[in-house]
């Protein structure tokens, strides 16, 4: 099987599974909660005493409200738009009629408006009302509540969450604003173009200037209305949202049941009795008749892929020990490897989880008790899918010894230790639902608690294998210890209290904490995934530096050794600006722990946000309040929770603007074929901009605004164009040297009279080591705005020029040709461009020629000139030909005498 078809089948089978599971993902833990029951529903009376226990029921619930309020408010209308005549229209008759209908559409809608109101009013009224005199009955009683009253509880918080404000009210109020506003301004264009007429037609006027007139108002009136209206549903939203947080704060803290004793007993017995009596042929035959003939092409698809993979298990087991076989190789490795392994991993887990999905399917459409079998076999599915994907990641020769390097003693735990935990786990998850039928509900609290207790067992003891093997290397670790003390007891101690009547509590607590753990395995797996990549490229850039060390190096010794042969002086490294491979390494790892870090917090965040709503409690703490300079408008209060945020920004902006270079480097920079300045260049201006962004972000969840901020920011940027005007351009102009690059670290350049070797570029100023040896500190601004000859930018290759007298009477062909032989012979001249000879002068007492030659390093210049006069002294020589001293011709006249 090719890696490509392995990737199709594995992203059609997660697409399977997701379609399958995405529903019930959640409705797993909601499944196992107990059903909200009264006592009555749990020990069902007599026929005839039904009527009689109702009334009495009646009598004695501890609410005191007989009508419960329902806040429905149903969804506006579409917004009122009136057809309002054009103001040229010269028939007044025509415009009048238009104005009137208007008038009385808008009417019609403002009286409705007012009875939406008047009705809003009276609901807030109400919902306050209750939601007071509730939060004080809570508030008086404590937790000293009984079972019944607890449960009531959670029938009215079920209420308060089907029973809301109608979807897109207030998206439906604003649009209806939005047009009232719009009108109201067509009106006032109206009135202000229509022009006074003659004497005939002047009572009609009066008449339109009436019906405007009323309309604007009706419209203005309508507007006050809609703005009132949309105020008292948002305090309404939010009397919901505080209602139910109440409800869900005091849920969590009470009994669910009474006590357990020894009646349990027969109870357990009694509901083991009805679950088998309650598996009828007659009824199962119906359900999956029905099932197939509704869902039989995804049945028939399931059942094929389950046979194919079962034929495969062996080439998909092959397949991921074969990933295992380069890692580490730092020419061959590859992150690829590691993720095929992932999903040869994930493909392992898959049979089991369609076998269930397929119990799932073929239950879906049977009784009461075959449906919520069907909704456990679902909810086993997904849980499957979470252990069994960490028994395949610990496989022998997988993904978690060879890729990860993951301690062997854990791994050899979780392959002895999870099919145990499956064996228990998977028949009470597809039990519990039925727990929460009509005839199931009886034994809830007997039969599911007992369920609940050996699942508790369970966990406990793989908890106490799995900590025992974590430590087994480390038995001295105290965090540890702890670790392991509170895995074991705490699935035991929430057994104890379902024992003790809070059941709903122990559920809710143990669910959550099962989600949790796996949420924070698979953050666990991707970490590991995002190290594994880093590795690899770490790895490669480690191989690539040690390369281009040496021949770094190898470069710097040809010059080094030309330099001897010139006498001149060149530095005796170049800086390159980048960074070092072990800060690059534990930056990028910093980074990866952060993110995983907080994607961790943000999960259980969200998992147990619902559970906990009191920790929302920063939010209700005001430190202090921001003027928005908006007239009417109120302060913006400025609480713990926000000041909590800017922190957690402050502190991220640090950590990111420390880490990220290294970061980039590993993840982007190194996959380009850039120069190491560039790459510097990119992360230092990444972390300005990440510092930046940090600091607006801190100050805006502080209150801060913009329009506040912006005149400090231009009395900022004054004060730096005055005060710091050299240090920001030399720091802006090296950032465009490092971009630009019209100068690099090992270029011969020639700047203000110096010329040397560039040895170092910094983002302040740039160092060049000229022939002395002598180190010249340029700012960087100078290279930018003043002429600079680079000798190395493009090309290396340098012309010389070698002038040469001959005497008058010297055969000129043969003296060329004799400088040309020079020339060509001479091993540091280039062949391209070639050497020239040329004639250029007839001068006072000789003949000039120029050699023009090239060589290829400007380091080759004067050991070339040398060699030249040396071997064209010598050749002119043997040839007999002069190079003449300079001559000249004196007349000596003398004066005759007088």
């Amino acid at each position: 099987m090719t890696t490509r078809r392995v990737y199709a089948l594995a992203f059609t089978l997660i697409f399977l599974v997701g379609m399958s599971q995405a529903e019930n993902a959640m409705a797993a833990l909601d499944d196992l909660l107990p059903p909200v029951q009264t006592e009555t529903e749990r020990f069902p009376p007599a026929e005839e005493d039904e009527k009689k226990a109702q009334e009495e029921e009646s009598e004695e619930e501890p609410e005191p409200e007989p009508t419960p309020v329902k806040p429905e408010i149903e969804a506006p209308e579409e917004p009122l738009v009136s057809s309002l005549p054009a103001p040229q229209n010269a028939d007044i008759q025509q415009q009048i009629q238009k104005l009137r209908e208007a008038l009385d559409s808008r009417q019609h809608a403002l009286s409705i408006s007012e009875q939406r109101l008047a009705y809003a009013e009276s609901l807030r009224t109400r919902l306050d009302n209750e939601y007071e005199s509730f939060e004080l009955r809570l508030e008086r009683a404590g937790l000293n509540l009984t079972d019944d009253y607890a449960n009531l509880l959670r029938q009215r918080l079920e209420r308060l969450r089907n029973q809301t404000i109608a979807a897109g009210l207030t998206k439906g109020i604003s649009a209806q604003l939005s047009a009232a506003r719009e009108e109201q301004l067509r009106l006032e264009e109206f009135e202000a173009v229509i022009e006074p007429d003659d004497d005939a037609r002047g009572r009609l006027e009066v008449k339109r200037v009436q019906l405007l007139r009323q309309l604007h108002g009706s419209v203005t009136k309508h507007i006050e209305v809609l703005n009132e209206y949309y105020n008292i549903v948002v305090q309404l939203q939010d009397r919901l949202e505080s209602y139910q947080t109440l409800l869900q704060q005091r849920l969590f803290w009470l009994p669910s049941t009474n006590k357990v004793n020894l009646e349990m007993v027969g109870q357990i017995y009694r509901g083991v009795v009805w679950f088998v009596s309650s598996f009828k042929l007659p009824a199962l035959k119906n359900a999956v008749q029905a099932s197939v003939d509704e869902h039989w092409p995804l049945l028939v698809l399931l059942s094929v892929v389950v046979v194919v993979m079962a034929v495969r298990r062996r080439r998909l087991r092959k397949a991921l020990i074969d990933t295992g076989y380069n890692v580490g190789n730092v020419r061959q490795d590859r992150w690829n490897f590691t993720f095929s392994a992932l999903v040869y991993s994930f493909l392992l887990a898959l049979p089991g989880v369609f076998l269930l999905t397929l119990g799932h399917l073929l239950l879906e459409s049977g009784n009461s008790f075959l449906h919520a079998l069907s909704k456990g076999l679902s909810n086993a599915a997904f849980v499957t899918l979470l252990l069994r994907s960490v028994y395949t990641v610990a496989y022998t020769k997988g993904l978690g010894e060879r890729h990860f390097q993951w301690n062997p003693n854990t791994l050899r735990m979780i392959r002895k230790q999870i099919p145990i935990l499956l064996a228990v786990l998977i028949p009470i998850i597809i039990i519990m639902p039925t727990m929460a039928t009509k005839k199931g509900a009886v034994y809830s609290d007997s039969l599911g608690r007992f369920l609940f207790m050996l699942a508790s067992f369970a966990l406990a003891y793989f908890a106490q294998q799995f900590m025992t093997a974590v430590r087994k290397d480390q038995s001295t670790s105290q965090i540890l210890r702890v670790l392991h003390w509170i895995a074991v007891a705490m699935p035991l101690a929430l057994a104890f209290i379902s024992l003790w009547g809070y059941h709903y509590t122990a559920v809710r607590f143990e669910g959550l904490m099962f989600i949790s753990l796996c949420w924070v395995a698979f953050v666990i797996l991707l970490h590991y995934l995002g190290l594994r990549s880093l590795a690899v490229r770490e790895r490669r850039m480690a191989l690539k530096r040690v390369l281009e060390t040496r021949e770094a190096e190898r470069k710097l010794a040809e010059t080094r050794e030309a330099a001897e042969s010139s006498g001149e002086g060149v530095p005796m490294s170049f800086d390159s600006p980048r960074r070092d491979i072990n800060e690059i390494s534990q930056q990028s790892e910093t980074l990866l722990k952060i993110i995983s870090l907080i994607l961790a917090a943000v999960g259980l965040w969200m998992l147990w946000d619902n559970v906990f709503p009191a920790l929302g409690i920063f939010d209700d703490i005001t430190l202090w309040t921001i003027n928005t300079g908006i007239e009417g408008q109120d302060p913006v209060p400025i609480n713990l929770g926000d000041l909590m945020v800017a922190l957690a920004i402050g502190a991220g902006t640090v950590l990111a603007a420390r880490n990220l270079p290294g970061t980039l480097e590993v993840v982007f920079l190194s996959r380009l074929n850039l120069e190491p300045g560039v790459g510097y260049a990119i992360t230092t201006l990444a972390t300005y901009i990440i510092v930046f962004i940090g600091i607006v972000a801190a100050l805006a969840g502080l209150g801060f605004q913009w329009s506040k901020l912006q005149w400090l920011v231009a009395a900022l940027g004054v004060g730096l164009g005055f005060g710091l005007q050299e240090i920001v351009a030399n720091f802006v102009s090296g950032i465009i040297l490092l971009f630009e690059r019209p100068i690099r670290v090992g270029d011969t350049v020639t700047i203000g009279g110096i010329t040397g070797t560039v040895s170092r570029i910094r983002i302040r100023a740039t160092t060049l080591v000229d022939w002395d040896r002598k180190e010249q500190i340029i700012p960087n601004k100078t290279f930018v705005t003043q002429d600079l000859t680079n000798w190395t930018l493009s090309d290396p290759i340098t012309r010389v020029i070698v002038r040469v007298g001959v005497a008058y009477g010297s055969d000129v062909d043969k003296v060329q040709d004799l400088l040309h032989e020079v020339a060509v012979k001479n091993e540091r001249v280039v062949e391209e461009p070639a050497p020239a000879v040329f004639c250029v002068e007839l001068g006072e007492s000789r003949i000039d020629f120029e050699v023009r030659v090239f060589v290829r390093d400007v380091l080759d210049f004067m050991p070339l000139s040398h060699e030249l006069h040396s071997a064209i002294t010598r050749a002119l020589k043997e040839a007999g030909i002069e190079i003449p001293f300079p001559q000249r011709d004196i007349h000596i006249r003398t004066e005759p005498e007088k």
